[in-house]
């Protein structure tokens, strides 16, 4: 038998390396295996489309969550996981229809130029949000933004379901929960969010009701923005964009 580095008799170096190998194989094999069964298991999938902002947003909102997690560590931080965003339509779809959905948003892309459109951020609001205050910077809507939307509405219409349930959304093992109120925003964001209910916003995170609500009363420095592309994502709970399912950059 072959000995080992310290001399010992056992199996050499190369082939414990082909051992690892193989091992690595068969557990990326049954990873992708558990993927395609929690797919199956998931028909429906709750999905964001949604605007993603320009450095100058960015740095807006990265600096109001540091704010916001100084008094709640316990908030989300502001990450790729959690991706600031302006929603311009959150629905339950059929997971099997993804990909139409993505080729229905591509081509409601092509006639537009949202590269161009100057967005206006003027105050914090928010809302008491199973129990925590949700806050975010709103955005002035548009004309543009409202008719964008409506399209995109028309586009994903054929591949939209009711609702749908906790498993549609997107979890971790370190946040496995999904709210009601979330579950609910995304069923009813059809008529309740859209058309000249359109509140485009950017949500920074999460506090205390209280604390939002003197955040709210704060004066503003408004700004000026621009999109930089448009993706969809999975939706998380607080109506999160927790992963990235396709996007276009402009």
């Amino acid at each position: 038998m072959p000995r080992s580095l310290d001399g010992r008799e056992g199996t050499s170096m190369p082939i414990q390396m082909k051992l690892v190998a193989v091992l690595v194989v068969c557990l990326g094999f049954l990873a992708a295996l558990a993927g395609v069964t929690q797919a199956a298991d998931n028909p429906v999938t709750a999905i964001d489309i949604a605007l993603e902002p320009d450095a100058t947003m960015m740095k807006h909102a990265e600096a109001a969550n540091a704010q916001l997690r100084e008094v709640n560590p316990k908030g989300y931080a502001l990450d790729a996981s959690h991706a600031p965003h302006i929603t311009m339509l959150q629905r339950f779809v059929n997971t099997a229809d993804l990909d139409k959905v993505y080729a229905a948003v591509g081509d409601v892309l092509a006639g537009e130029q949202p590269a161009g459109w100057s967005l206006d951020a003027y105050k914090y609001d928010g809302a008491v949000w199973n129990g925590e205050g949700l806050t975010v910077i709103l955005v002035k809507p548009t004309p543009e933004l409202i008719a964008f939307q409506q399209k995109l509405i028309d586009a994903v219409a054929p591949f939209t379901v009711e609702t749908g349930t906790a498993a549609a959304f997107f979890t971790t093992p370190e946040e496995p929960d999904i709210n009601q109120q979330t579950i609910d925003y995304v069923t009813t964001y059809v008529p309740e969010s859209s058309g000249d209910k359109l509140a485009p916003h950017v949500t920074v995170g999460v506090v205390p009701p209280d604390y939002m609500k003197k955040l709210i009363a704060e004066p503003f420095d408004a700004f000026t923005f621009s999109p930089s592309a448009l993706s969809v994502y999975q939706v998380g709970n607080f109506g999160t964009a927790r992963k990235k399912l396709n996007a276009w950059e402009f």
